[in-house]
Formats: C-alpha cells, structure tokens, sequence
C-alpha cells in the first residue's frame, strides 16, 4: 500500500458499516468556490463513497459525506457527458478526470484527481500503485450503479 493509503485506511474503515468492504482509496482535490478548495480521502465500498475532508496537513477533519447509490441524484465526468455507463469508463480511460456530483439531499460536489498508470516519476506524482488501484475501484462502482 502507499502512503495515502495507509495513513487513510484505518479512519475510513472505521467509518464501514458491519460486513461493508473497503475496495478502494483515493486522493482528490474538492472545489468549493471559485478560489476555494481543499483535499479529500475518497473511500469507496462495495455500498457507498465516503468522502472525508482533510487539514492542510493532510489528516481528516470534520464528518466525512457518504453516498449511497440510492442517493445519488446526478454525476457527470468532464469529457464523458452526462451518461452513467460512461462516468465509469472515463475515470478508467483518463489520466485526469473532473467528477461532479450532486446527491439527493442538494450536495454538490466537484472531486478532481490523477490515475497514476506504470511507473516512474509522474506515476508517483499521480498517486502511484495505490491512487490507480483507488481510482479504478470508484470507476468500478459507478459501472456497478449504472442503470442497465
């Protein structure tokens, strides 16, 4: 594991509900205004996505937002149109992606991150072996929730 991961996964899988699994982590950036923003631990189960803010020094802070599939009112990929089949496949197809989403309690969220993809210095940069496994489990997710 890397060091994303291993630093957030003890605090999100004490978040999991009994018999819930933990498939993935990763980092993201959230905009929260036009100059304003911060980082994220993304966790993403075999039931919901817990999004967890962090300081700036990278530790969580405050409640972490989790959503469940049932309420999830919108969610787009920049590049990928507004489709659910093709949210999953952006966030496997790109190396950047912009994920927007909106629940059905009004939350509005916009997550951008990296898909590290082989080694190297800017696969390290994008997250290493740990952001690309954590990036592929929430793109896995969303192909999972896609209406047939």
């Amino acid at each position: 594991m890397g060091g994303f991961d291993a630093k957030h996964r003890p605090h999100l899988e004490g978040l999991l509900a009994d018999g819930e699994r933990l498939e993935g982590i990763c980092a993201a950036s959230q905009q929260k205004g036009l100059f304003k923003g911060g980082s994220v631990a993304l966790g993403v189960t075999d039931r919901r996505l817990l999004i967890q803010p962090l300081s700036r020094r990278g530790d969580p802070e405050g409640e972490a937002l989790s959503i469940a599939p049932s309420e999830l009112a919108k969610a787009k990929a920049e590049g990928a149109g507004g489709g659910w089949p093709e949210i999953g496949a952006a966030l496997m197809d790109h190396h950047a992606v912009k994920l927007t989403l909106e629940t059905t309690a009004g939350d509005k969220l916009k997550l951008m991150m990296m898909r590290a993809e082989g080694s190297g210095l800017m696969a390290s940069l994008g997250g290493g072996e740990s952001q690309r496994r954590g990036v592929e489990a929430l793109g896995r997710w969303f192909a999972r929730i896609s209406p047939e």
